[in-house]
């Protein structure tokens, strides 16, 4: 039994990562929807610049405390108890961090309630007064979500340690059925507020209620425990410091970014924020998904030493993570205007705004391998419970991002384009700088062949260009023969025909070529 474990594992983070990846597929359509609902009832201008900025100190303390910190510093430590029998002492461990961290985030809540209006106005100096009201406004609202996602985000834990993985991902759906609730509902009396109350509600229904009704089925034992003295809840807050920086960088980014856009043209805020969310698709969809799926694998090969194992089961994730991010990288690229239009493009949303939107999306999408890939090696190294090394690796590359923006922006004047194209140079760098830290960590039990590797990147290489070839020119060839009618129809008539089309010689390329996901894909599709 020993002898197949490893081969279970990899066979279960496999199933995991289907299942995944399609919870997060629909999370994703939803949140589309959702900023379709927010441009059609309010365009892209001043009004949605605050509510996008209202969330800037909520997203700090989230990626800090409550985002994938707590659940990937408490998911090794309560997997090691699990697996090893010590059940009672998983639920203590639970117990304590909890109790602990929700007392902690409750009382930084109510000190960035009050503090809110200095706090908006250090990170938006570019905002003239009426947006510093109106964001510290909104910014009042959505800040008790954070309880909510950290609470949330603890619960899930214990589920992904115990290998359940869909009702975690099921969380995010509701809260983009809350916002869209008060986008469609709630702004005809509230306005602009409306959004950020659907948020509030969205998150405590979907991050508290859902996972503990989950728990209550599948069994759990909570109680109120502050004992900072038991190992492994020391272990967790140890981990957690470190293992917060190293997640939490994708949204760090985007806070850095928003202040910078503060100083750009009204607009531009929300066209970041627009253009960020539609890569964010494919990589919550792909790279989020394999790793959330991967992570129990990798932290019970880590814990067993079985390091040969360990280190196949990583390369096998980041093949698959590319091989499905190089098609979505070249579709973002060729079809950016159809898509923001498709997706944007309504009522007080103009033609102009979709324009901005696609300009930063495709200096988004160059990073989309990058943000993927690293989401699966930050984990690796968590599971080996070495959080220090991606926060060092992390800060040094954020060093460099701050003063690209600059450059970016302001003195070769790409303006909020120069600003996503920084995000995709810093991820870029981070993850290639992460990838060889980590194949040093990992002990080497046998020799690997690096040549397989090295043949996987030229073959979805070559068929990711013979694909943008295609794409390129069925989309100019489309654009021209195509007859004027409704811009949102055309535009889907040629995103869903390239998209078919090129995808076909992506997958036929790569099938020629013997690129061995390609079998994984095709199982996968006849289990579905």
């Amino acid at each position: 039994m020993r002898d197949s474990e490893p081969q279970q594992a990899g066979y279960s983070w496999a199933r995991a990562s289907a299942v995944m990846m399609t919870a997060i597929l629909a999370s994703r359509l939803l949140g589309m929807f959702r900023d379709t609902v927010i441009a059609f009832r309010f365009g892209q201008n001043e009004l949605t610049d605050a509510y996008r900025a209202a969330f800037q100190l909520p997203d700090l303390l989230f990626f800090m405390v409550a985002g994938g910190a707590l659940s990937s510093s408490l998911m090794p430590v309560f997997s090691r108890y699990w697996e090893t029998g010590q059940r009672d002492e998983a639920w203590r461990v639970f117990s304590i961090v909890a109790t602990v961290m929700v007392s902690l985030t409750t009382a930084l809540v109510l000190l960035l309630e009050l503090i809110a209006p200095l706090a908006v106005a250090l990170m938006f100096p570019g905002f003239d007064a009426e947006r510093l009201t109106l964001t510290t406004h909104l910014t009042r609202i959505v800040l008790p979500a954070q309880i909510c996602f950290l609470l949330g985000g603890l619960m899930m834990a214990t589920l992904y340690a115990r290998k359940h993985f869909l009702a975690p991902a099921l969380g995010p759906n509701i809260y983009n059925l809350g916002i869209i609730f008060g986008g469609l509902a709630l702004a005809l009396w509230l306005g602009v507020s409306g959004l950020a109350w659907g948020a509030l509600a969205g998150a405590f229904i979907g991050s508290v209620l859902l996972p503990l009704v989950v728990m209550r089925r599948l069994g759990s034992a909570f109680r109120l425990e502050f004992n900072l003295r038991h190992e492994g809840a020391r272990e967790v807050f140890r981990l957690m410091l470190p293992v917060m920086f190293g997640l939490s960088l994708p949204g760090i980014y985007m806070l850095i970014l928003r202040v910078f856009a503060s100083w750009l043209p009204a607009g531009a805020i929300s066209a970041l924020d627009n253009a960020n969310r539609q890569m964010q698709a494919p990589l919550g969809i792909v790279g989020q998904g394999i790793a959330l799926a991967v992570f129990p694998a990798l932290t019970t090969l880590a814990a067993r030493g079985e390091w040969d194992a360990l280190r196949q089961t990583l390369r096998r994730g980041l093949r698959l993570v590319w091989f499905l991010t190089a098609p979505a990288t070249v579709l973002l690229l060729v079809l950016a205007e159809d898509i923001s239009r498709i997706l944007l493009q309504y009522g007080k949303f103009t033609a102009s705004d979709t324009q901005l939107v696609a300009s930063a999306l495709r200096a988004f999408a160059l990073g989309l391998f990058a943000w993927s890939g690293q989401a699966l090696i930050a984990r690796g190294f968590f599971a080996l419970r070495d959080s220090l090394t991606p926060v060092l690796v992390g800060t040094a590359v954020t060093v460099v991002f701050v003063p690209l923006c600059v450059l970016l922006m302001r003195v070769l004047a790409l303006g909020h384009v120069g600003l996503a194209l920084a995000t995709s140079l810093a991820a870029t760098l981070q993850m290639v700088w992460m990838a060889r830290l980590l194949n040093r960590r990992i002990p080497s039990e046998s020799h690997t062949d690096d040549r397989s590797l090295g043949r996987f990147l030229t073959a979805t290489g070559v068929a990711a260009a013979l694909m943008g070839l295609t794409a390129f020119a069925l989309h100019a060839g489309l654009h021209a023969i195509l007859p004027d009618f409704q811009p949102n129809l055309r535009a889907l008539v040629i995103a869903l025909l390239v998209g078919l089309l090129s995808m076909g010689v992506y997958t036929g390329a790569c099938a020629r070529l013997g690129v061995q996901e390609m079998d994984y894909v095709r199982r996968a599709l006849r289990r579905r």
